[in-house]
């Protein structure tokens, strides 16, 4: 899947999707509405469409925000993720 989506074993919904996530990302001036008619006729919903959009879009900002602001990502090895995520499960995001 992380190699290529088009070759993986997913269905045609999520492939769809994904080309859509693509275009969006790598040739967004070329995206227009057909494109998004195109992944509803594999069955997907407005909905389904628009929560994939939403989310795409806001990773695209937050790697093109760590791109020019450097930000420093930690390395599995120093315990980081495990510790954030320890903390999200018993205080949640307040």
């Amino acid at each position: 899947m992380l190699d290529d989506h088009r070759t993986a074993p997913v269905d045609a919904k999520l492939r769809a999707t994904l080309d859509l996530l693509e275009k969006m990302t790598l040739h967004h001036s070329a995206l227009g509405p057909d494109d998004v008619r195109s992944v509803m006729k594999t069955g997907v919903s407005k909905q389904a469409i628009q929560d994939a959009l939403e989310v795409a879009f806001l990773f695209n900002v937050y790697d093109r925000l760590a791109d020019a602001m450097g930000w420093d990502i930690p390395a599995v090895v120093t315990g980081y993720y495990q510790k954030a995520a320890r903390r999200l499960l018993d205080r949640g995001y307040r």
